[in-house]
């Protein structure tokens, strides 16, 4: 049996990784985001650009997806830090590699990376191993969600201040949890202090996407649901907005990706778009 305390991050969190290098691999320029930080985080075994959700053509939406909003977060952070806010909270954070690409901005800020402690013992080791180390802006926040340990007391715990304005962004989560856990993390975060912001992805249903990206959602929770980790939850617009309102966070707007698309991949020579199914939250306290 693996070791429960530095136990390697879910399936999930590694394709992300991969992708995000993929485009910077097979993509022609100009790259949206550049990260194969992660890759070599993740260190997968020779052949991984053979592997079927590796496929430089079938997935091509799926890592335009996921750059996009990898892109869509750094700017909100870069801007956030240029107004004076100097906390940022990243909850599931998996492969984020932030603090290690962007040193100039990360320098300014306090980055909180909130994850299970088993995923993020393995990111403490690999970082150390691969000479990043982990900086003194740089906490790692282990919660043990299944123990019912409350992310924000650790997160205070770790140095965060709540009396201060943060960045507080989570991506690729929401499918995951149930929707009352969703509303218990707004809950929360509407609590942060005034000029904090929240951007969160959330998962459409089927009927909202656009035919062509129906069986490739499908195909990914086929996927989720065989690796063990099925989507639980999917939300229209208006649901996440009301989610968002009831939770106390009055100041909160939809985000649609095709927006991320026009801003990020117009006018490309290589035709490479984003795939509909995922969109944003974004809410300020």
């Amino acid at each position: 049996m693996a070791d429960q305390r530095t136990e390697a991050p879910d399936s999930t969190a590694v394709r992300v990784a991969l992708w995000r290098a993929m485009h910077v691999q097979v993509d022609s320029p100009p790259h949206v985001f550049e990260d194969e930080i992660g890759l070599r985080l993740a260190a997968p075994d020779d052949g991984w650009r053979r592997r079927p959700d590796m496929d430089p053509l079938t997935t091509s939406g799926f890592r335009a997806a996921v750059v996009a909003r990898a892109r869509f977060i750094e700017d909100l952070v870069v801007e956030q830090a240029g107004q004076g806010v100097d906390q940022y909270v990243v909850l599931g954070a998996g492969l984020d590699t932030f603090a290690q690409r962007r040193p100039e901005i990360a320098s300014r800020l306090r980055v909180f990376e909130v994850d299970r402690p088993g995923p993020q013992a393995w990111k403490r080791r690999r970082l150390i191993e691969l000479g990043h180390g982990i900086p003194d802006g740089l906490r790692l926040v282990p919660v043990d969600f299944e123990a019912d340990e409350s992310w924000t007391e650790r997160l205070i715990a770790a140095g965060f201040d709540p009396a201060r304005p943060a960045v507080v962004v989570s991506t690729g989560v929401t499918m995951y949890l149930t929707r009352d856990a969703t509303a218990a993390t707004l809950g929360r975060i509407a609590s942060f202090a005034p000029g904090s912001t929240l951007a969160m992805t959330f998962l459409l249903p089927t009927e909202l996407l656009d035919d062509a990206d129906r069986p490739g959602l499908q195909a990914s929770e086929e996927g989720a649901r065989a690796s063990g980790t099925p989507f639980v939850s999917f939300y229209t617009p208006q649901e996440m907005l009301a989610l968002a309102q009831e939770a106390g966070l009055a100041d909160a707007r939809h985000v649609p990706g095709s927006l991320l698309a026009e801003r990020y991949f117009a006018d490309r020579a290589d035709g490479l778009r984003p795939s509909s199914g995922e969109d944003l939250l974004l809410a300020t306290i």
